[in-house]
């Protein structure tokens, strides 16, 4: 018996060893606008914005904001270790509708979650300076499809992105039946 856990444990480590680095991603400080847990902050300002995609149209920066803790969420919840159980639904559904807003605003598949993040916060800081431009520079091939003002123009007229709505309504449902739990 003690041998047979022996070579089941040696098992999960080769099985560890041949998934390859964990990909992680951070996001940027927003000039003290980002406090507190950045997981918990994208959760709510997601949902916020999803639900109310007025306030993205017309404001292609704040659609970047909306992105970056997408692709940030993307990452964090299905590899931070507390996540599995505090939102052990939201780490599987948010990671799964990624490819819906990839697709929607042309990001390469395979682009790691870092690259979009640090493209949109050059972008993010050339509106700060206005410099469309800029902006416009931030956004090239092979990276973001077709790139340049056409990425620009779906940032600033964002599709309904309903999967991924539904995805973040639901986390933030969970993550507020967490809290409530932990207040109890």
């Amino acid at each position: 018996m003690q041998c047979d856990r022996r070579v089941f444990l040696l098992g999960l480590l080769g099985l560890g060893a041949c998934s390859g680095p964990v990909e992680t991603a951070s996001l940027p400080d927003f000039s003290n606008f980002l406090t507190g847990d950045a997981v918990l902050h994208s959760i709510e300002q997601g949902a916020d914005m999803l639900t109310n995609r007025r306030r993205l149209t017309g404001q292609p920066w704040e659609t970047a904001r909306l992105i970056q803790g997408l692709e940030f969420l993307s990452v964090e919840l299905p590899n931070g270790p507390r996540w599995n159980i505090l939102l052990p639904m939201a780490q599987i559904a948010v990671p799964g509708t990624r490819r819906e807003w990839r697709e929607a605003f042309g990001i390469a598949a395979n682009a790691r979650a870092q690259e979009v993040i640090d493209s949109l916060s050059v972008v993010r800081n050339a509106f700060a300076a206005r410099s469309l431009n800029g902006a416009v520079d931030a956004l090239r091939p092979p990276l973001f499809t077709p790139g340049g003002q056409e990425t620009l123009n779906r940032l600033g007229d964002p599709p309904a992105l309903r999967r991924t709505t539904r995805a973040l309504v639901d986390a933030r449902m969970e993550l507020w039946s967490a809290q409530d739990m932990n207040r109890n």
